[in-house]
């Protein structure tokens, strides 16, 4: 297995953007070529998605995914930001692994395991599977973002022609979406995190301003309230860093830049 890797900018620390369900790195790009001129920063798409196919996905798909994640810094500790499953990953990549993180930004991880209300969510969210299952991932997506509070994808206005890697990107998705479902859907929402194993002084809980109140904004209150540490509010909302990528950049470096410096 090969993973599809990306490296912009050649100074500074190394700066790991670990993408969420969507599986495809090319997300975070307009943000990283704000912060290449002071991070090393490195793209990847997650094994099994389209740009990084395997032949088998292991059982346990998360911990194949921290220890991809490890590799990508064993060469020099780095900071690490991943937003929605990507963040996940990246809580427990600074559980097993904290030596190789210098600070890590998980970005509305969707741990439905935190929440005091998490059975009746999960009930929901094996409604969205069934209808995965019975009628393919348009209609289940629909009603994934009606659950988790999503405003529906807006159709583009008329004449528009999105640029090319946009359009690869959405090639893409016709076998991202579905991977996700059959492999992450159901175990990462209810994935069991050991608090008592995060070092807190390397972790910063980011949540998008303009998610508040919605399910991807939970699960960091709870850890905020568990772990005693504030939670740092980005631009936009679960999307944030592709839908405002500079104002999204800037907050970005000015937590890692605060870090670096405390």
């Amino acid at each position: 297995m090969t993973l599809y890797t990306k490296r912009i900018g050649d100074s500074g620390p190394v700066l790991l953007f670990i993408v969420g369900g969507n599986g495809d790195s090319t997300v975070f790009e307009a943000a990283a070529a704000q912060l290449a001129d002071r991070y090393r920063v490195v793209l990847y798409d997650r094994a099994g998605f389209a740009r990084s196919p395997v032949d088998t996905v292991p059982a346990d798909k998360l911990a194949a995914d921290v220890e991809d994640a490890r590799a990508l810094l064993a060469d020099e500790p780095g900071y690490v930001f991943g937003s929605s499953s990507g963040a996940i990953v990246t809580l427990e990549l600074l559980a097993q692994h904290p030596s190789v993180v210098l600070k890590a930004v998980p970005h509305e991880p969707p741990l439905v395991s935190l929440l005091p209300d998490r059975d009746e969510l999960l009930a929901e969210l094996d409604e969205v599977y069934q209808l995965y299952l019975a009628e393919g991932h348009e209609a289940a997506m629909a009603l994934f973002a009606k659950v988790v509070g999503l405003a529906p994808p807006k159709s583009p206005p008329a004449g528009f022609e999105p640029p090319p890697a946009m359009r690869e990107m959405f090639e893409r998705m016709r076998h991202n979406v579905p991977f996700w479902f059959d492999h992450e859907f159901n175990p990462y929402p209810r994935h069991e995190l050991d608090l008592a194993a995060l070092d807190r002084d390397k972790l910063v809980l980011a949540c998008g301003v303009e998610s508040r109140g919605l399910l991807a904004y939970r699960p960091n209150v709870v850890l905020s309230e568990r772990l005693g540490l504030p939670l740092v509010e980005f631009p936009g909302e679960h999307l944030g860093y592709a839908r405002h990528p500079v104002a999204f950049a800037a907050k970005l470096h000015q937590v890692l830049s605060s870090a670096a410096t405390s």
